[in-house]
């Protein structure tokens, strides 16, 4: 097997970001995934992404499950902590991660199978609970490791490349996410890197459980005429209801719609969203409305992308069950063994 490294050294005239990282300094591994591959496209978003924010690498931590997309990971910020788990099984590891040490960014990783079939259940409890995450979905509708497989994901009607026909109902993870009361719901196409990039960069300034199904062909086995996940079937179908202009330092506190159709949706750690409506009759911050909307695109045919849902007031699991601020692994002898008298304190609640 031949393994190629990428050399260490940097080109001079590469731009640092203001914590002092170029944009070398989020890549990973040499990718080992098929040329032309959609999930490339997401790792160089993520990349790009990050670097914009001025992340520092080391305070992100990225979890995968199983499958194509799950390898990932390895292909972008190789300087930061990562956690491969078994099938379908990220969902619960990245919320124990994230009730240990809130100071860290959780990005999540799975794909089609990964969160739509065997983590379907994960998938699902980690949202309704409001885990504080960005949870991105490499969704290209076949099993790519097991030769081409559908997933879950499969449109009802559309083709393998051998021929076959998909007669199963689809899961929708964008629906089951604003059905399971996501705060930040959005679908991206790994072809459109405007777009997708602002996307994920609102998922990371999020406050809450922040989930993006990106539409991800797989070259080798459903990037052909009969497929909804191919290139050419997203390229001519794909209906853009919002779009991302940035996101910047905030100071007026409410969201709006102005003559220009741009709402300004303040988002928990202090910065601002400004959402531009691509569609005047939709309203991204009304959870029915979206879901309604989504579901009329659907069923035309259509696959909608954009930011679909966001909550300004958006809270997490840590709110909920009132943690402590600081990482378990610093809390000092006198916080974890407090004594009888306050054990005896929260028995006596309890009765």
């Amino acid at each position: 097997m031949t393994y190629i490294a990428k050399p260490r050294l940097h080109h001079p005239s590469l731009v640092a970001n203001k914590v002092g990282y170029t944009r070398r300094d989020y890549e990973g591994k040499v990718s080992t995934l098929c040329a032309g591959c959609g999930h490339d496209s997401i790792s160089a978003a993520i990349v790009q992404a990050c670097w914009q924010l001025d992340i520092e690498p080391h305070k992100v931590a990225k979890l995968s499950g199983i499958g194509c997309s799950s390898k990932t990971p390895d292909y972008f910020l190789g300087a930061s902590h990562g956690f491969n788990t078994v099938h379908g099984r990220m969902p619960s590891v990245l919320t124990g991660a994230s009730l240990a040490n809130r100071e860290l960014l959780y990005l999540g990783v799975s794909g089609d199978g990964d969160s739509a079939s065997i983590g379907l259940g994960q998938f699902a409890h980690a949202i309704r609970r409001g885990v504080r995450m960005v949870y991105i979905v490499e969704n290209n509708g076949v099993y790519g490791l097991t030769k081409g497989q559908f997933s879950a994901t499969a449109d009802r009607g559309s083709t393998a490349k051998k021929g076959a026909v998909n007669h199963d109902a689809p899961i929708d993870l964008v629906g089951m996410a604003l059905l399971m009361g996501a705060t930040y719901v959005a679908r991206g196409f790994s072809g459109d890197k405007g777009q997708l990039v602002p996307l994920i960069e609102g998922a990371i300034r999020h406050g809450g459980a922040a989930v993006i199904d990106v539409v991800s062909p797989c070259v080798t086995f459903n990037n052909h005429a009969g497929s909804t996940k191919s290139f050419d079937y997203v390229r001519e179908h794909n209906e853009a209801v919002s779009r991302i202009d940035f996101i910047d330092l905030a100071r007026e506190l409410k969201a709006s719609p102005e003559p220009d159709e741009v709402i300004r949706v303040p988002q928990p750690d202090g910065t601002m969203m400004r959402l531009r409506k691509l569609h005047a009759d939709y309203d991204p911050t009304d959870r029915r409305s979206a879901m309604n909307h989504v579901q009329a695109l659907q069923a035309a045919g259509e696959i909608p992308t954009g930011l679909l849902y966001v909550e300004a007031e958006a809270t997490d699991l840590h709110a909920a069950l009132n943690t402590t601020r600081l990482p378990l692994n610093r809390l000092g002898e006198d916080a974890l063994c407090p004594g009888p008298e306050v054990l005896e304190r929260l028995n006596s609640a309890l009765r």
